[in-house]
């Protein structure tokens, strides 16, 4: 009998967030977790840091890769391993989504450059604003053409890949999102983050920011709800559900026709 159970969907966790938030919100993995809704699909995390192994293409659903507080130029060898099983997911036309450390990966993985942003920190709400591009993308589509995301990041995808799709942008972030082929993604912002979250961001980099003349209670204060943002999550697992179903029903007539 052939086995037509869902593949997982892969969270590759490549960071931690801050002490004090994972203490009483859990961390990265289980903010996407929380935010991928209701999926048929099994939800398994590794963390390559720890030595776990990345599994074949064919094997997984999808893949979704968190931030990290490490930086994607010190090459470190975890990262770089992945740089390189990120590639093999995008052959393979995998759906994969890379979150802001993942989406520099993603670009850096595909023959762009991530590295520091000649503008500095990008930290709290911040709005962006979609390309004509995203009308058509089956994650961006139908959102509005302006929204609020949650972002927390110095360095960034300074150069996207040969064939990078742009799909968002802001005034201090020229590639808040790109697609790479039909099922790739990368979005330098924070879907998973609620206020909550963002707020703790905020504050453990208060006396930095207040160092370079922000005005960190104002930032606080226009920290705010990013329903918007949020949905991307949902989407994406929808979108992977579909592809893995696809995948499977063709997988299962072939061998049928074998027979």
């Amino acid at each position: 009998m052939e086995n037509v159970r869902p593949h997982p969907l892969v969270i590759v966790k490549l960071g931690d967030t801050i002490p004090h938030l994972s203490e009483d919100r859990g961390d990265f993995e289980h903010w996407i977790a929380d935010g991928l809704g209701t999926t048929s699909l099994p939800v398994l995390v590794l963390d390559p840091r720890l030595g776990d192994t990345l599994p074949s293409p064919d094997t997984i659903a999808g893949a979704i890769v968190t931030g990290s507080h490490a930086m994607v130029s010190h090459r470190e060898p975890w990262s770089e391993q992945t740089a390189r099983w990120l590639a093999t997911l995008v052959a393979h036309g995998t759906p994969l989504l890379g979150i802001c450390f993942g989406h520099q990966l993603l670009a850096h993985a595909m023959g762009g450059e991530a590295g520091d942003h000649s503008g500095g920190t990008e930290v709290g709400t911040v709005e962006i604003t979609l390309t004509e591009a995203a009308r058509c993308d089956a994650l961006m589509r139908d959102l509005p053409s302006r929204f609020e995301v949650h972002a927390a990041h110095r360095q960034s995808a300074l150069r996207l890949p040969d064939g990078a799709v742009l799909l968002a942008s802001n005034a201090h972030e020229p590639h808040q999102a790109f697609r790479l082929g039909e099922r790739a993604w990368g979005v330098q912002f924070h879907p998973e983050f609620d206020e909550a979250t963002m707020c703790g961001y905020v504050d453990s980099m208060a006396d930095d920011l207040s160092a370079k003349g922000v005005d960190v209670p104002a930032l606080r204060d226009r920290v705010r709800a990013t329903a918007i943002a949020a949905q991307l999550l949902g989407r994406f697992a929808q979108i992977t559900e579909e592809h893995d179903r696809e995948h499977r029903n063709a997988t299962t007539e072939t061998a049928l026709r074998l027979r």
